[in-house]
């Protein structure tokens, strides 16, 4: 089946239309209700379930959550919990780890004013929040395709074909993707957000910026004998 040969895509028409449902997207999803009730914000999230697509453990700075839901302290439901009570550097040499003062590190690694706990849960905290003032969050739906007007803006998204197979051809299961459109659309893809990138080539986004840095991270989950864990120390 040709492009050509392909069923219209239905489409639906918001205000805002917010693509990614990381602490990004839900906190902007969030803020525009709040601000005003009456718009229709809706969120695309790539993954199955909301957090799915985040990495899980973090240590965060809550100033950006305190000025969003400033009670959330008192929500039994949040997830975050732990408060960092114990900064703790070492250098480590082959056979021992030498315990740097904490006076030497820069402002930034000090966590004392921060959380810890899992941004995945917190992200789906998040979600229902977005949700009970009305927005709508569409899970396991990846936007694919930039939609432009015939001025060349960007009028939405498009999310992709279900149902098609790995060489390409169509299963009997075939849908087509639905256009969602916004008078506002707002990437919040993350650090490799595909259309992103587009957008950044289409519109020379980076064309007065300095070149990106990028890192590296490394994740190891430890199992310790409960009777070693100490609450609140970030190591």
């Amino acid at each position: 089946m040709s492009t050509e040969e392909l069923p219209p895509r239905e489409s639906m028409e918001f205000d805002v239309v917010i693509v990614g449902a990381g602490p990004s997207g839900l906190g902007a999803a969030i803020r525009l209700k709040q601000l005003n009730p009456e718009l229709s914000v809706v969120v695309v999230e790539k993954g199955s379930e909301v957090g799915a697509h985040i990495l899980s453990g973090a240590v965060m700075d809550p100033v950006a959550l305190d000025k969003l839901i400033p009670d959330w302290r008192e929500d039994a439901d949040c997830p975050l919990k732990t408060e960092v009570k114990d900064d703790r550097f070492y250098w480590f040499t082959e056979t021992k780890a030498i315990k740097l003062p904490n006076f030497i590190m820069p402002p930034l690694m000090n966590n004392h004013h921060c959380y810890i706990g899992s941004l995945g849960r917190l992200c789906r905290w998040l979600a229902g929040k977005a949700e009970a003032l009305g927005v709508e969050i569409y899970p396991g739906f990846a936007a694919t395709e930039v939609l432009y007007d015939d001025k060349g803006a960007v009028r939405g998204i498009a999310t992709g074909d279900m149902g098609v197979a790995k060489d390409g051809s169509h299963k009997a299961s075939f849908t087509r993707g639905m256009e969602l459109c916004g008078k506002y659309t707002l990437f919040a893809e993350g650090a490799r957000g595909s259309l992103t990138k587009q957008l950044v080539a289409k519109f020379s986004l980076d064309a007065n910026s300095q070149p990106p840095k990028f890192g590296i991270g490394l994740k190891e989950v430890w199992q310790i004998d409960p009777s070693k864990h100490q609450k609140g120390l970030v190591q």
